[in-house]
């Protein structure tokens, strides 16, 4: 959360270019040919998610998006309407800066508004040059969770200052090369947009038997009838269960008297009858294919460990593809007995998501490690294991998300339950055109990831295109030997005279405003101390009767109190969603 170099230093330092300038020009502060305009914290009782329901408001998520999906109903001042047009830079996360694109709105706290009243610096100037400054002090700033930024340090960025022909030359070079460059990546992504169209057409090709129509002719006289594979599948489900119980007796040190509880099984749901199968193959549905279906359970946080098992949870889970993704690992020392037993996974295992982002699916490959699952995640077992690769493929696609979808209908709550992993309908063909059907699917999607990554490293070059565009420009490189009638040293001359001609019309009246709203604040460990649960720094700002004007005293006194606080982080599961996820925030308690 501190920052401990001035913008001043950490320009100096720097040996990255997009932070020079051409030695002709000068340097100028911005807060002193802009002005910062902190947002305000307006009670989160009033927001809703309806549009109808009051005034679109500007939070940190929205800086970037150019819209909002937050409404606030209660009185504001004028003061606080962003416009399209305004810079607009979120304070806390990854210090992003944006020219407003959306609708009229609120500006909320911790989002600030740069509004330049200097006749010396462009406004489009500045929306340029601003990024690569926050993103230097973004790397300097230590934080325990989330980084914080200053109005403070906003303001003492030293911007780069070239007379003001050369500052108009710039912005229109800028325009001119950046419109090419955007022209480009707008064709990259509508190529990506098409491959992954294609993604899903090989998928539900895959399901429909329209990918193995030609190989299905020419071995036909190999292929088993898929109604005789689904008998062999239920009675070996049958037995499988029959196993697990035995096994269940013998655990307890009893033996059964009779048959009677074999009475106890279960049967699978039946299947209605799917139209338009190719020949030789069966309607079933995933209850009759999977022998057993379970979800993790909750509060395995306190078995988190550096070493042990993997935990398995919706981050290592795709769309449209069946690969783990390993980007990001929770290891455990799972707990002994049953509850670490059921969640544990097998060669074979299909995972689905089961809650927020549903119906991503992962494969359990062979010499898999040890690894258990989490509570958004439910574990689907094939009966036969040798068709888990093909069931996890049905699955991912679009066959089965829509009748996730469905499924979902009329639930009070988004998300699977475990009897709607059993509910999906679908065509069984044999197990030589299952394997036939997952070699298909690989070969194209190993194609199409290929030329994804192509396209990506283009728009990527694109980018770092952009960022050497900005370098020559801010450095001077784009702009040479452009003679012009004032220099940069004139201009700054005329900038401190019109910022202290500013001050000196500065009615006095605010200043006796702020020390009123200053002393009818309650110091942070009064607030504290009035809670029974822990509570957001933000809660804790508003509480204690600070202002946005005020944010940089906030955490100077919270500095000063911070042996008698505890801070609790979020589960990591939670704190990759920040900010759009409330329980992603840190919390703040007093020491017991």
């Amino acid at each position: 959360m501190a920052l401990a170099k001035s913008p001043a230093e950490i320009v100096r330092e720097s040996k990255n270019d997009v932070l020079s300038k051409h030695h002709t020009w000068e340097r100028v502060n911005l807060i002193d040919i802009a002005e910062l305009l902190n947002g305000y914290a307006f009670k989160s009782s009033m927001f809703s998610s309806d549009p109808q329901k009051g005034k679109p408001l500007i939070r940190i998520r929205d800086v970037v998006k150019h819209k909002t999906k937050t409404f606030y109903s209660g009185k504001f001042d004028d003061a606080y309407l962003i416009k399209k047009g305004d810079l607009l830079i979120g304070m806390d996360g990854d210090f992003n800066a944006s020219v407003w694109q959306g609708e009229e709105a609120l500006l909320n706290q911790r989002v600030c508004k740069v509004g330049v009243f200097s006749k010396h610096y462009e406004h489009k100037f500045l929306s340029y040059v601003i990024q690569p400054y926050l993103d230097a002090i973004h790397a300097e700033t230590s934080s325990v969770t989330v980084k914080h930024l200053s109005s403070k340090n906003i303001g003492e960025i030293p911007l780069p200052l070239p007379p003001m022909v050369i500052q108009k030359y710039i912005v229109e070079k800028i325009e001119e090369l950046f419109s090419h460059i955007d022209a480009g990546v707008e064709g990259l992504k509508q190529a990506k947009a098409k491959l992954q169209q294609y993604r899903q057409s090989v998928l539900k090709d895959a399901v429909t038997g329209k990918l193995t129509e030609e190989w299905r002719e020419q071995n036909a006289d190999k292929l088993e009838p898929a109604n005789e594979l689904l008998e062999l599948i239920l009675e070996e489900r049958r037995e499988n269960w029959e196993t697990e119980q035995l096994k269940i007796f013998e655990e307890k040190g009893k033996t059964p008297k009779n048959d009677k509880w074999k009475e106890k099984y279960i049967e699978p749901k039946e299947s209605g009858e799917l139209g338009g199968l190719p020949s030789g193959w069966v309607s079933t549905i995933t209850d009759q294919v999977f022998s057993f279906v379970t979800s993790g359970s909750r509060g395995w946080a306190k078995f988190y460990s550096d070493e042990g098992p993997l935990f398995l949870r919706v981050g290592n889970l795709f769309h449209y593809n069946v690969e783990l993704d390993f980007r990001k690992l929770q290891r455990v020392s799972p707990p002994e007995g049953s509850e670490g037993s059921r969640t544990k996974v097998q060669e074979g295992d299909n995972l689905i998501s089961i809650t927020a982002d549903v119906g991503m699916v992962g494969y359990v490959p062979s010499n898999f490690e040890e690894a258990y699952i989490n509570q958004h995640v439910a574990l689907a077992r094939p009966v036969q294991r040798v068709m888990g690769k093909y069931l996890s493929w049905l699955l991912s696609g679009d066959f089965a998300k829509e009748q996730f979808k469905a499924l979902q209908k009329g639930a009070t709550k988004a998300g699977l339950g475990l009897d709607d992993i059993r509910s999906i309908s679908f065509g069984l063909p044999s197990l030589l055109e299952q394997e036939q059907i997952v070699q298909e699917i690989e070969s194209k999607i190993t194609g199409i990831d290929r030329l994804k990554k192509e396209t990506e490293l283009k728009i990527l070059h694109a980018s770092k295109l952009k960022s050497s565009i900005l370098a020559d420009a801010f450095s001077g490189k784009l702009v040479e030997n452009i003679e012009t009638d004032e220099t940069a040293e004139q201009l700054l001359e005329r900038i401190k005279a019109e910022k202290e001609k500013l001050i000196a019309d500065k009615p006095k009246a605010e200043t006796k405003r702020e020390k009123k709203v200053t002393s009818e604040r309650k110091s942070l460990l009064a607030v504290l101390s009035e809670q029974s649960k822990a509570i957001t720094p933000d809660v804790l700002m508003q509480e204690a009767g600070f202002t946005s004007v005020d944010i940089d005293d906030f955490y100077v006194e919270l500095a000063l109190i911070a042996e008698k606080v505890e801070q609790i982080s979020p589960e990591q599961d939670t704190l990759k969603n920040w900010p759009y996820d409330k329980s992603a925030n840190i919390k703040l308690k007093l020491k017991d």
